[in-house]
């Protein structure tokens, strides 16, 4: 079992903050920490729109910058984290935080689930993953199985570990669908885990290792009470604790007493004490759906294709014009990741607004001329 301590951007940018959670986690009992390596204009548009935090509304891409950090800081993080004898993974968001992580040599790198459908992204780690063979993790929230497979059949199966999720914050616990981890290793054929982003320090962590989850990831912060974006759905240190001596000793009862017996075993202390109505809430049916807390967000929090400034009709549409970015809330969806090769060079038949979807609809086809449109 790899539990994985998700540090992310809990630490706003403070190295000394950053080691502090890397003690933290080490005494709590985890595998491996992450990081997320964020530069703002790989996931966002500027004008994505705003973010409350204590200090009051400000643009969410701000909050972004505001924790980009040098190459150096993750080296150090790195080194720190094999110092206390864990692995160390990372989430790039795009190409330059892929390579640049790459160059590192983590342990591990993490597809955070928005980035499931960043199919040229996927394509440079595959290319690369062939010469560094970097184990990869692989989260499948807001996805469909269809969304998996695409990321599967470039990233291929070995080596690489899939993640059932569900991408709300917080995620509630009985919408988990915890049967899914099974079934997706049978289906896929890779191993499988859960990132957990529900507030409940055992309920998921527990019921997804009695059901074969070889990876369980949960965020950590020194304080719920702090500005991170994701503090407020992470566990302070003792309770990542407490969900880490759960989890081991779930692994205990399932190696004594084999995978089926100590499953019903495991599941039926839980029942006594959740109750058996919502432990059948969260282990679910085992197919894969959106979740409804996460089912309005499919096109908007995954990734698609925006205009990265206004263009006029008639002009034609390069690479550089373009941003592969997740469309948060205000924004217009646009088309899929992979259809980026298809409309570069592509005229456009009306004008465009900056941050707008790219839609197909927005291109002369061919043999028309702009006279004609």
């Amino acid at each position: 079992m790899n539990i994985i301590a998700e540090i992310g951007t809990s630490h706003g940018g403070d190295l000394d903050k950053a080691l502090r959670l890397i003690d933290a986690a080490e005494e709590a009992g985890a595998d491996t920490v992450k990081f997320q390596w964020v530069y703002a204009d790989e996931i966002l548009h500027p004008e994505t729109g705003l973010v409350t935090l204590p200090g009051g509304k400000t643009r969410l891409y701000d909050r972004f910058r505001a924790l980009e950090v040098p190459s150096a800081f993750f080296e150090k993080c790195m080194d720190y984290t094999r110092s206390k004898n864990m692995k160390f993974a990372c989430s790039p968001f795009g190409i330059r935080s892929l390579n640049e992580l790459i160059q590192l040599e983590p342990d591990f790198i993490k597809i955070a689930s928005p980035e499931l459908n960043h199919i040229p992204m996927l394509r440079e780690l595959s290319a690369a993953e062939k010469k560094t063979s970097i184990p990869i993790i692989l989260s499948s929230g807001v996805s469909t199985l269809s969304d998996i497979e695409k990321a599967l059949g470039i990233l291929g199966t070995d080596n690489v570990t899939l993640l059932h999720c569900i991408t709300s914050y917080p995620a509630p616990e009985n919408e988990y669908n915890l049967k899914l981890i099974e079934n997706l290793s049978a289906v896929f054929g890779v191993k499988t885990g859960v990132s957990d982003h529900s507030t409940d320090p055992v309920l998921v962590p527990v019921l997804a290792a009695a059901n074969g989850a070889s990876v369980i990831e949960k965020h950590i912060t020194l304080s719920r009470l702090t500005d991170g974006l994701d503090d407020p759905v992470a566990l302070d240190p003792e309770q990542f604790a407490h969900m880490c001596y759960c989890v081991r000793q779930c692994g205990a009862v399932l190696k004594r007493w084999g995978q089926e017996e100590g499953k019903k075993q495991i599941i039926s202390q839980m029942t006594d004490q959740y109750g058996s109505e919502r432990i059948k809430a969260v282990l679910g049916d085992g197919i894969k759906r959106l979740a409804p807390s996460e089912s309005e967000n499919y096109g908007r929090t995954n990734r698609s294709l925006h205009y990265m400034h206004g263009m006029k009709k008639g002009q034609t549409v390069s690479y550089k014009d373009i941003g592969i970015l997740r469309t948060e809330k205000i924004l217009t969806p646009g088309i899929s990741p992979e259809m980026a090769d298809i409309i570069t060079g592509k005229i456009l038949s009306c004008d465009v607004q900056s941050g707008e979807g790219i839609r197909l609809e927005h291109f002369m086809s061919s043999g028309q001329t702009e006279s004609d449109s």
